[in-house]
């Protein structure tokens, strides 16, 4: 089995639904040729230029993915939470990493080697055609983001962002709060904006009463309305 924490040892199929496709012969397979690791908040997982030699599943914490631009501008382009993979496109086109994955939080991630995967996926097509759908859902998103990003209103692009990270990491026990803590920056990055326009949004949404702000902490009092940004632009 693999190791999840100091005390405890879980099965990678505890992580993600995903892997109940998989026999009991090829979960055993892939318990016992998988590894994990343990990253630090701001941690690197992987940068661009590296060769990928795993898909990674992760079981704890939440990352980014985030590509360096122009002038040292980075631009998140995805979100990873508990249960979803990362590395897996860069691995199956054969080419080097594009993006960079940073840790937001510490994050326990289970590393499975690029022949197990592939060997999985030659044996069951159910694995196959999760990861078919997967990457057909991530180019939809990348297409709708690349639109957004480019011709919304500051106001819109922040209330898309806002709207995308309450669907990927959900909200606290108040029903309210985003479940994720980002810096300014990085909510500048998700949002195509600099951290100037991006704080003096936040103040804005926060005067009009539309979010409440303590922290890195955000609150959505007014989700109509930021739906209604969010739309118009």
């Amino acid at each position: 089995m693999v190791k999840k924490y100091e005390s405890d040892y879980v099965g990678i199929e505890e992580i993600s639904d995903v892997w109940r496709v998989l026999t009991q012969e090829q979960l055993t397979y892939l318990n016992r040729n998988c590894m994990i690791r343990k990253f630090k908040k701001n941690e690197m997982v992987y940068c661009e230029g590296e060769l990928p030699t795993h898909v990674l599943c992760v079981a704890q914490g939440k990352l980014k993915i985030f590509r360096t631009g122009v002038g040292g501008r980075s631009q998140i382009v995805r979100v990873v939470k508990p249960g979803e993979m990362l590395a897996y496109r860069a691995m199956f086109a054969m080419e080097n990493f594009v993006t960079n994955a940073c840790a937001f939080e510490p994050v326990v991630i289970y590393m499975i080697p690029r022949d197990v995967i592939k060997n999985l996926l030659m044996q069951n097509s159910e694995l196959s055609w999760y990861f078919i759908h997967k990457l057909s859902v991530d180019l939809g998103i990348a297409d709708k983001r690349a639109v957004s990003l480019t011709q919304k209103h500051v106001r819109g692009r922040l209330a898309e962002s806002l709207i995308f990270l309450r669907d990927n990491f959900g909200l606290e026990e108040d029903g309210a709060t985003l479940d994720v803590s980002l810096s300014r920056e990085d909510i500048a990055s998700l949002s195509n904006m600099t951290t100037s326009n991006a704080i003096r949004t936040l103040s804005w949404m926060a005067h009009e009463n539309i979010i409440q702000i303590d922290g890195r902490k955000i609150k959505i009092v007014d989700e109509n309305y930021l739906s209604f940004l969010s739309r118009n632009g």
